[in-house]
């Protein structure tokens, strides 16, 4: 039995691969037939409707159509003019408009021109005060040197004042002393030497040596705070 289906078994392969000899012998065959025969023919191209199904020529230069149409809008337009600039164009209240933008740039120049012309003479003033405040620095600085040379020369004078009457007989100043008034005579006593200044003091009128001292004592004293 096992001999039996192992010899059908092969017939039925031997058959299989038989069919596939034949069907490979026969796509060769057919592949060698169309490879032989001439190739297909292109189709014819469309005929032209606009001249009337006649082929066009084959030999000879392409007929002449003519110069090209010219272009209308560039007959009615000159090149390099827009529409849209044409001042008759605009309507009423663009026109208005622009004459107040025109006028209100006016108004803005004359308002910088003037501004400008403020600046400058500003400038101009500033340079002047300056100038001005130097020139009275200056004259402040000398005026001070000439103030401290006068008190300089007012003290000295002052000092020897105060030595001839320091020298003199105490009778003979308290004399001089009861006519002068009372600014030169204080002057004059704050500056001498207390041990000169008591024989003096006790050769005067009792009544203008009693204004003197109480003169003196206010000179001496400390000012009030905040006078």
């Amino acid at each position: 039995m096992t001999i039996f289906a192992a010899a059908l078994m092969l017939s039925f392969k031997v058959s299989d691969i038989m069919n596939g000899i034949e069907v490979s012998l026969d796509a060769l065959s057919v592949a060698k037939v169309q490879a032989q025969q001439p190739p297909d023919a292109p189709p014819p191209p469309p005929a032209d409707l606009s001249t009337n199904n006649a082929p066009p020529p084959e030999d000879g230069p392409p007929p002449d159509d003519g110069p090209p149409p010219a272009d209308d809008t560039a007959q009615q337009e000159p090149e390099g003019d827009d529409p849209q600039d044409d001042p008759t164009l605009f309507t009423q209240t663009e026109i208005d408009l622009l004459q107040q933008l025109a006028d209100r740039r006016e108004k803005i120049e004359a308002r910088a021109e003037e501004i400008e012309l403020r600046a400058g003479l500003l400038s101009a003033a500033e340079k002047r005060i300056d100038k001005k405040i130097q020139e009275m620095k200056s004259l402040e600085s000398i005026i001070q040197k000439l103030i401290k040379t006068h008190d300089q020369q007012e003290e000295a004078k002052m000092e020897s004042l105060v030595k001839i009457y320091e020298n003199m007989k105490p009778k003979d100043a308290a004399r001089i002393f009861e006519e002068l008034d009372i600014n030169t005579l204080l002057s004059v006593a704050e500056r001498m030497k207390e041990r000169k200044l008591a024989p003096v003091m006790a050769k005067m009128n009792p009544q203008k040596a009693k204004e003197m001292t109480v003169e003196l004592t206010k000179l001496r004293d400390l000012p009030d705070p905040g006078s």
